[in-house]
């Protein structure tokens, strides 16, 4: 049984537009030591997109992976943050900057940032493409967003529904 596809939010183009803009935002903050810390899975597009758009910058930072799991194949988190996979490059003295898809209750973020900080990081910060709103404070705010999306259940461009629709090009709301 097939789901209605879900309503456009951002096409292709709109979420390019503002990668680029947010690397403009970030590239004066950081240096080419810095390490981009991927929150998989649903970062891999936003981390892809933004490191090459750093490049277009002058900003060649180093990559690696974190990857948490709060959500498993459901629609609400979990409450807790399992890690699948650890950092694999050296943080030690250098600045992070930890990329995401989106951020929901913060959880994700929040768990990620104290790992970077535990391995030595020098600054810690944080980047994601939407920002969806929560009812009450979360324990991080992310020091960079692309979107500050509505409070709908998105799918594309990372975020999934169940594992599917991660690969679509653009953001859309599945409600």
């Amino acid at each position: 049984m097939s789901e209605a596809a879900p309503q456009v939010l951002l096409d292709e183009a709109e979420v390019a537009s503002r990668v680029q803009a947010l690397a403009g935002e970030i590239a004066p903050r950081i240096d080419d030591e810095t390490v981009c810390v991927c929150l998989l899975t649903g970062g891999l597009w936003f981390a892809s997109d933004l490191t090459r758009a750093l490049a277009r910058t002058g900003r060649n930072v180093r990559f690696d992976a974190l990857w948490l799991a709060s959500y498993g194949d459901e629609r609400a988190s979990l409450g807790r943050c399992e890690v699948r996979a650890d950092l694999q490059r050296p943080l030690a003295g250098r600045k992070a900057l930890i990329v995401d898809d989106v951020i929901d209750t913060g959880l994700s973020l929040s768990e990620a940032a104290r790992l970077v900080r535990d391995a030595g990081a020098a600054e810690v910060l944080t980047a994601v493409f939407a920002a969806k709103p929560w009812p009450t404070p979360r324990a991080i705010e992310p020091d960079f967003t692309a979107w500050r999306a509505p409070a709908r259940y998105l799918v594309g461009y990372g975020m999934d529904a169940g594992g599917r629709l991660r690969g679509l090009p653009y953001i859309g709301a599945l409600d």
